[in-house]
């Protein structure tokens, strides 16, 4: 009885995840905001204000500060899988796309790269993705031409550096894989993607607690190698093998308290590497005319800080 109950119990908590929780992709771009120079601000603010959801976002960041509205349109890509406006890929809405889109497309598949065990791509574009987005933004004439592309843009760095997100082919990330989870009672069974997405920090963070937050992701971890998309997938990857839990609770693996800290540490770091590296491409997408001597070390050339350490 008490295991049928239990089952009952997983089948009504476990639903769907996405990817970093919306504290996560906040934060990520709040790191971000702060490797931009003024003149790199001006233009992200620019572009997103031509966005449809431009007025959602500073209602829901509670002010006009553009730095809270960048850090509320990383978490767009999200915000539409539950939006009638848009539909999943297969569908086939009535209607022209909203100005300045290419489509209406949840695109499900663009937030993740599933491998296989001989390190094949089986499934996923976020590697893909990511560089045709930059270069969107790049060639992008005017401000409404870079809107579509930018939220986007902000919300993949992000998820490139879940661990889950560069997962193993055969449990959708770990979508598929529940485990025990004592250090969150109101989610006590959540699928593994789920306690992974939810640790950076409660998903209605904002405003002076997001930025505390965001200033204690800095002072505890230096700036990362800058790299590029493939070796950012590397590292994910690489840390598959310690985001599984391996203690057996009652009927389920079980977030025993050594790897909740140990999850908790990488992904802290990872949030931040995101953000860092989020920040330098940016500046060198939205601010190509400035020279790059005139620009602020590191962060506004888009290179990382000498004695950048890997994440």
């Amino acid at each position: 009885m008490l295991r049928f109950a239990l089952l009952i119990l997983l089948a009504a908590t476990c639903g769907p995840a996405a990817a970093w929780n919306a504290a996560g992709h906040r934060l990520a771009a709040w790191i971000a905001w702060q490797q931009l120079d003024e003149p790199a601000r001006q233009k992200a603010a620019e572009i997103l204000a031509t966005h449809p959801d431009h007025a959602r976002w500073s209602a829901r960041g509670r002010a006009d500060d553009a730095a809270a509205i960048f850090a509320e349109a990383a978490t767009w890509p999200d915000d539409i899988r539950g939006d009638p406006r848009f539909e999943d890929d297969r569908g086939t809405l009535a209607g022209a796309p909203l100005p300045g889109f290419p489509d209406r497309k949840r695109h499900a598949s663009w937030h993740y790269v599933d491998l296989d065990a001989q390190g094949r791509v089986r499934a996923g574009e976020i590697d893909i993705r990511i560089p045709e987005l930059a270069d969107a933004i790049r060639r992008a004439a005017t401000p409404a031409a870079a809107a579509y592309a930018l939220p986007w843009l902000l919300h993949l760095v992000a998820d490139i550096h879940q661990p889950l997100h560069v997962g193993r082919f055969g449990d959708e990330g770990g979508n598929a894989v529940t485990v025990e989870n004592p250090f969150n009672p109101r989610q006590p069974f959540p699928t593994l993607h789920t306690y992974w997405d939810d640790l950076p920090g409660p998903p209605w963070l904002r405003g002076r607690r997001l930025e505390a937050a965001g200033k204690d992701l800095l002072s505890r971890y230096p700036p990362p190698v800058r790299g590029d998309v493939a070796a950012w997938r590397t590292e994910s990857h690489a840390l598959l093998a310690s985001a599984y839990p391996q203690e057996l609770g009652s009927l389920l693996p079980i977030i025993g308290e050594h790897f909740h800290e140990r999850a908790l540490d990488i992904a802290r770091r990872r949030v931040a590497a995101a953000g860092h590296r989020l920040g330098w491409l940016l500046a060198d997408l939205l601010a190509p005319g400035v020279p790059r001597e005139t620009r602020d070390g590191g962060a506004a050339t888009g290179k990382a800080p000498s004695g950048a350490k890997s994440p």
